[in-house]
């Protein structure tokens, strides 16, 4: 009251630029100068709070400048030198970028844990193989007109190079990189073959897999026909092998399983064996193409091997774990019977209604009833019926404890290849090379 009384009296009630000048300090000048005060406070509290870091980090930068620097002139130079062998749990062709495939050392037992082990990394070139030659197909119906197969020395190991053809197209390349990153990502297995790496970066792609020395089940158990004649004993078989074989099968089955994969082509064409007759399941183009196609209807159509196939898979109802389970059973039936094909003398258009009429596996004239009782086991038509994986490796290990180790399973009838055909139900389209 009293500044606004004092400004009335000093200035005539119409001079606006005298009432102006009077009010200036109090309007203008006070909230400026408050203004200001705020910043500079502000200011300060900022250079308190930031300045101690930026000096640390001034007294540290250099060296850290320094270390990074150095190692990735060094980074850059070694990958300059890297040919491109890789096997990423994802891989990215667009990246062209060398990425190591990591490795996970497993213990080697039968029915391996899901516990989390330290990875390591293996980086190969193109320089490590040696000594490559062609791999002849044991039994191919239709080539493969995008892949072919060699046979290669690296780190004083014997490899399979599965090579894609530099005519394949960008739909056939990612198809193989994809299939070479599912197989990576469901990680390493006793009884899986293992992935040593992938060429991905420059032509031609390939994936390099380990070799086991016998190559495919089916063909072992033809050679163990011969074998049977005196050419050799070496791949004498034994029901207790049998037993040990499907054992180590079923682990990889298994595994797969917990995996969140169903294999969908379970047989002795999808088996390879080592030089110690370990098996080790392979034929995982199936369960890729599942993975990529998830919606894909009709799984008999995806699988030419229709005497393989559980019913509900036939009648187009669907795939699931126990339709490996069935599969499996069929397996066993291949072992006892030294490669005879299931069903010999039944059509392949008719056995889904000759199942449907409760017809089962016959019994082979040297299956015990142990075996013939885990076969029967697995084939039940109904699929809550079927073992589970674990039960069926119960009673695979129950089984060799108790089986017979000394007599050879042998087989009267020598292997007749179109008679093989005809009675197991190929269709020209199928290609046998499972590699």
């Amino acid at each position: 009251m009293s500044s606004n009384s004092t400004a009335d009296n000093l200035c005539a009630p119409d001079d606006n630029l005298c009432i102006v000048r009077e009010y200036e300090q109090a309007v203008i000048i006070v909230p400026t100068l408050l203004l200001l005060a705020s910043l500079v406070t502000l200011l300060a509290l900022c250079l308190l709070r930031y300045c101690p870091e930026r000096k640390r980090a001034r007294t540290t930068s250099p060296q850290r400048y320094h270390s990074s620097s150095h190692r990735h002139t060094r980074q850059r130079s070694h990958r300059h030198h890297i040919q491109g062998i890789d096997a990423p749990p994802g891989i990215n062709p667009l990246e062209h970028e060398e990425l190591p495939m990591s490795v996970q050392p497993v213990r080697q037992n039968v029915r391996p844990t899901l516990a989390a082990v330290r990875q390591t990394s293996t980086e190969r070139h193109h320089g490590a193989f040696s000594q490559v030659t062609l791999l002849p197909l044991t039994f191919s119906v239709k080539p493969n007109d995008t892949i072919s197969l060699y046979r290669a020395r690296m780190d004083n190991r014997d490899v399979i190079l599965k090579v894609l053809k530099e005519t394949a197209n960008s739909s056939e390349r990612q198809h193989f990189l994809g299939f070479a990153s599912f197989v990576s990502g469901l990680g390493p297995h006793p009884f899986l073959p293992a992935l040593l790496g992938v060429v991905s970066v420059q032509p031609p792609l390939m994936m390099v897999v380990e070799e086991l020395q016998h190559r495919d089940l089916l063909g072992f158990l033809w050679r163990c026909r011969q074998d049977n004649l005196g050419l050799e004993t070496s791949c004498d078989m034994t029901e207790k092998r049998i037993f040990t074989m499907a054992g180590q099968v079923a682990s990889a089955l298994e595994y797969l399983h917990s995996q969140g994969c169903i294999h969908g082509n379970v047989g002795a064409r999808s088996v390879l064996v080592g030089g110690d007759l370990t098996a080790k399941l392979w034929g995982l183009g199936s369960a890729h193409r599942r993975r990529v196609h998830a919606t894909s209807p009709g799984e008999a159509e995806d699988m030419e091997m229709r005497k393989w196939q559980a019913p509900e898979v036939l009648a187009r109802r669907g795939i699931s774990q126990s339709s490996d389970v069935w599969s499996f059973g069929i397996l066993l039936y291949e072992m006892v019977t030294l490669g005879d094909p299931p069903f010999a003398q039944i059509m392949a258009t008719e056995l889904l209604q000759y199942l449907q009429r409760g017809k089962q596996l016959k019994r082979p004239a040297n299956c015990s009833n142990t075996l013939y009782s885990i076969i029967r086991s697995c084939c039940h038509w109904n699929a809550h019926e079927r073992l589970s994986m674990s039960e069926l490796i119960g009673k695979l290990q129950a089984g060799e404890k108790s089986a017979n180790g000394r007599t050879v399973l042998r087989v009267p009838e020598p292997l007749d290849i179109g008679k093989y055909l005809r009675e197991a139900g190929y269709g020209e389209a199928y290609n046998y090379a499972v590699l």
